[in-house]
């Protein structure tokens, strides 16, 4: 059952530590799915580890966390090749896509390459909730900031854009998201910028900010614009879901 509009969590979060198994799936990657409207049957979520790699042992952890929740897990891996015939039809199939974190900039190049951006947004207009940590929050917006280049954070502008803003992350555990985020949004590389502190999510519905949501009591979620020559950060009302 495809969600009844277009819809993106972008959050700074969604892992925990388990208490049997290494990994298990947060409150976020659980209200991703809730925002699916999947119900009768067990939710099929896909994880992309595109931006660390498709690392191998990661998607061990993630497929036991898909246990313990109670989903049906598939990883997509785009490393050595696509581990699915038909990625546009596998990525339609799922009730909710989520992008791990890593570096966002080899992120977009791979899937430059395979043409995943083209299948994300079908999947997104056809109903399949998107959603992801960090590289794979940013990745849907216009751009964000990044480690991907090297200790020095660094814009980013080259997202798949679906939603028409920058997307800053981590915003409260690294000192230098916030005042990147104000320069760029400052000197127009960024367009108006939404932030979410960790364990914070940004609920959108189409290309509209509908709300935000935490996993983490007293995290925050934030939005950037310029006003003529200043720089203006509003928090926003935030959900702490169960």
């Amino acid at each position: 059952m495809p969600a009844d509009a277009p819809t993106i969590l972008a959050t700074s979060g969604g892992y925990r530590e388990g208490s049997r198994t290494w990994l298990e799936f947060g409150p976020l990657v659980h209200h991703a799915v809730d925002l699916s409207g999947v119900h009768g049957r067990r939710p099929r979520v896909t994880v992309l580890g595109t931006a660390s790699g498709d690392q191998r042992w990661f998607a061990a952890e993630v497929h036991q966390a898909g246990a313990v929740a109670g989903f049906d897990v598939t990883v997509l891996d785009l490393f050595s090749m696509p581990s699915v015939e038909d990625v546009p039809t596998h990525l339609r199939e799922q009730d909710v896509v989520w992008v791990g974190g890593g570096s966002v900039a080899n992120l977009l190049a791979v899937w430059a390459v395979h043409d995943v951006g083209t299948a994300m947004r079908a999947a997104w207009e056809a109903g399949v909730v998107l959603s992801g940590v960090s590289a794979g929050s940013i990745c849907w917006f216009v751009g964000g900031t990044t480690d991907s280049f090297g200790p020095r954070l660094r814009a980013v502008t080259n997202g798949l854009a679906l939603l028409p803003y920058g997307n800053g992350v981590h915003h409260d555990s690294e000192p230098g998201r916030r005042p990147l985020v104000r320069a760029l949004v400052a000197d127009g590389t960024l367009p108006t910028t939404h932030c979410t502190d960790d364990g914070a999510g940004l609920v959108y519905r189409g290309t509209e900010l509908v709300g935000a949501v935490t996993e983490r009591p007293g995290a925050g979620a934030y939005v950037v614009t310029r006003e003529g020559e200043d720089v203006v950060e509003e928090r926003l009302d935030v959900a702490l879901l169960p």
